[in-house]
């Protein structure tokens, strides 16, 4: 006997809510791709960066711009004597002016810290042919020894110029307690910091040697990064390339990096970060974190490691987070990723402790989800290729590997070691967890 039409009505709609309450699993690809498109855009923005060529199509600026040479304020460029003073007072005269580019030619000019300060009256150009080399006076960094090259408040900059800067970080590194445990750990300056400044680029340079860390992005927006050579020994400590913190849409292109520490380091409150075509070593990798220290709560997401090579470094691609911390880590993609000898080529460490004591156990931990592996292949120097050490409290979730090929370079099979992970897999992976 047929059903009543409102009857009829009635069982649809039962049926149809049976489908909405299904505890059919979602695919994590798919909660991946929902949740970067609410949260991060990884095309970034165009940024409004000054460019040599585009000083005439700017509103305000309509004849050429005005070129402030450090030598004519004082600067000798003989590698030997303090040209400090002349860049400040170049740098007083640029800042100033609606139309200027900073000059430095192609000699050797010894500094010490010096800070670019803003805000500027308008745009800035920053071209570098020569050489800046940091004085290796310990006592000359008294006053800051955070900080070598530092701009800060600066907008709409560009820093470029095919020259070096030398951080000189050799009389640092002897006095580090990672080389002698004997000394205190204190800090080392970072050979250059872009502190709260929106809308720059940073291209074409040879950073090498720095005191601690080489390039550092603080507070900033907009940032585009590309063309950069990054070198220190292999033995230098805490010596990271790139180093982002609390800044957000960065781009990083067509960068060689080789140091003593991470290739690239991503810290709390950066959101937006795409490298592409990075080639990493010797080093540690690429890392996001260390996050949660000190009980810290920190958030990181929106990251995409697309194009990179990794040779003999200590780590591949790297999250890692300390015991007892909160916030999250989350939308991250890394794909297309050559690894040559690397000893931990895929790693989340939800218990990082990089102390002389043991860390103590904690119930709190970083919350780690949606994070893509995909299309890795090439050789891990150690028996454990892909290592998930994830927290029993707060399990890595949404974690996907997609076409993953890695071997031990001996030829042998590599393995795969996996705590309190949720993972899935797609296409051929290997190796997996047991």
């Amino acid at each position: 006997m047929a059903l009543p039409r409102h009857h009829l009505l009635f069982l649809v709609a039962i049926i149809m809510l049976s489908f909405a309450d299904s505890t059919v699993p979602e695919d994590p690809l798919l909660l991946f791709h929902e949740a970067s498109s609410k949260d991060n855009n990884f095309i970034m923005q165009s940024t409004h960066v000054l460019n040599l060529k585009s000083f005439d199509k700017l509103g305000q600026i309509s004849s050429s711009p005005k070129m402030v040479n450090v030598n004519d304020y004082g600067a000798r460029g003989d590698g030997k004597s303090d040209d400090t003073l002349a860049f400040k007072k170049a740098w007083e005269e640029t800042c100033s002016s609606g139309r200027a580019v900073f000059v430095v030619p192609q000699k050797n000019y010894l500094l010490k810290p010096i800070t670019f300060s803003g805000p500027c009256k308008s745009n800035i150009a920053v071209q570098i042919t020569g050489t800046l080399e940091a004085s290796d006076n310990l006592s000359d960094y008294s006053k800051d020894r955070a900080h070598w090259l530092m701009f800060d408040s600066v907008q709409k900059l560009s820093v470029k110029g095919g020259g070096t800067i030398d951080g000189n970080g050799n009389i640092w590194w002897q006095n580090s307690c990672k080389r002698n445990q004997k000394l205190p750990c204190k800090k080392a300056p970072t050979a250059l910091t872009f502190y709260k400044c929106n809308d720059i680029t940073v291209e074409d340079l040879t950073i090498k040697n720095g005191q601690q860390m080489h390039v550092s992005f603080e507070e900033s927006e907009n940032v585009i990064v590309s063309g950069l050579t990054v070198t220190a020994p292999e033995d230098s400590p805490n010596t990271d390339g790139i180093h982002i913190t609390n800044t957000q849409n960065i781009q990083i292109l067509n960068t060689v990096i080789g140091t003593g520490d991470d290739c690239i380091s991503i810290e709390s409150g950066s959101r937006n970060v795409q490298a592409t075509k990075i080639t990493c070593g010797p080093g540690h990798g690429i890392s996001i974190g260390s996050l949660g220290s000190g009980e810290s709560k920190d958030f990181v997401s929106g990251i995409m490691v697309n194009g990179a090579k990794f040779f003999g470094t200590t780590n591949g691609v790297r999250i890692k987070t300390w015991q007892g911390g909160s916030g999250s880590a989350s939308n991250i993609k890394f794909q297309n990723i050559q690894m040559e000898k690397v000893t931990n080529p895929i790693v989340i460490d939800q218990n990082y402790c990089d102390q002389a004591t043991p860390c103590k156990k904690q119930k709190s931990a970083v919350q780690i989800k949606n994070v893509l592996y995909q299309n890795i292949k090439g050789t891990s120097a150690s028996d454990v290729g892909v290592q998930f050490d994830c927290s029993q409290n707060f399990p890595c979730e949404g974690i996907v590997l997609q076409n993953i090929d890695l071997q031990h370079e001996g030829g042998r099979e590599a393995k795969a070691s996996c705590n309190s992970v949720q993972l899935s897999y797609r296409g051929d992976v290997n190796p997996q967890c047991p």
